[in-house]
């Protein structure tokens, strides 16, 4: 079980080597980070590492704890309402969703990967989507009377339009590497968000 420290200097030990984890993580990947080279990377002992984490799921597990509660803040924090301005709010959500996605491009990569690997962080991140699912079916269903969409389910779709947004922030950001030219973020929040309208909010849906 992780070590939470109760002393100044103990809780800056952790973050020191959360931050050294981050490091390793995002450079070798889930499959290929060690604890030893989380150590070496903290300049540390193998032995004081263990004294804060039990193994590598455990550190994991704690450098992602606040992503997914930061992710669905930063995608929830609107001015606006959706059934009386629904671009905007569409637009204000996805804003936050992709500017904290490309802050933590590199847990997100890692998480993917884990995910792949590991039972435990597949779970992890299944309900994370699901949890940003299932608020925007509520919100449609009860603040815009949206049942169906096409003739589909409610929620069928926005599964759809979610794995778009999430499949093209991991495209966009979690291998920006890759990218011959970076995609600002506020233009992929208007590429996104204007799919998004017009699924849900023109004539045609």
């Amino acid at each position: 079980m992780t070590h939470v420290p109760n002393t100044t200097k103990g809780r800056r030990t952790r973050t020191r080597l959360l931050d050294a984890a981050r490091s390793v993580f995002a450079r070798d990947g889930y499959v290929g980070t060690t604890m030893s080279g989380v150590a070496t990377e903290a300049g540390m002992s193998l032995g004081g590492l263990y004294r804060y984490f039990k193994d590598k799921d455990d550190l994991f597990s704690a450098l992602i704890a606040d992503t997914h509660d930061d992710l669905f803040r930063a995608s929830g924090a609107t001015e606006h309402r959706l059934e009386a301005e629904p671009y905007e709010t569409l637009l204000e959500s996805n804003t936050g969703y992709l500017s904290h996605y490309y802050e933590n491009r590199d847990i997100m990569r890692t998480l993917v990967e884990a995910a792949s690997v590991e039972p435990k962080f597949r779970e992890f991140w299944w309900q994370m989507r699901n949890r940003h699912i299932d608020r925007f079916t509520t919100v449609l269903r009860l603040k815009c009377g949206i049942e169906e969409c096409g003739g589909q389910p409610v929620r069928v779709v926005v599964e759809a339009m979610a794995c778009m947004v999430e499949q093209s922030a991991y495209v966009w950001y979690a291998q920006d590497a890759l990218q011959k030219s970076p995609i600002p973020i506020d233009q992929a929040a208007e590429v996104v968000t204007r799919i998004w309208f017009r699924t849900f909010f023109t004539a045609e849906a």
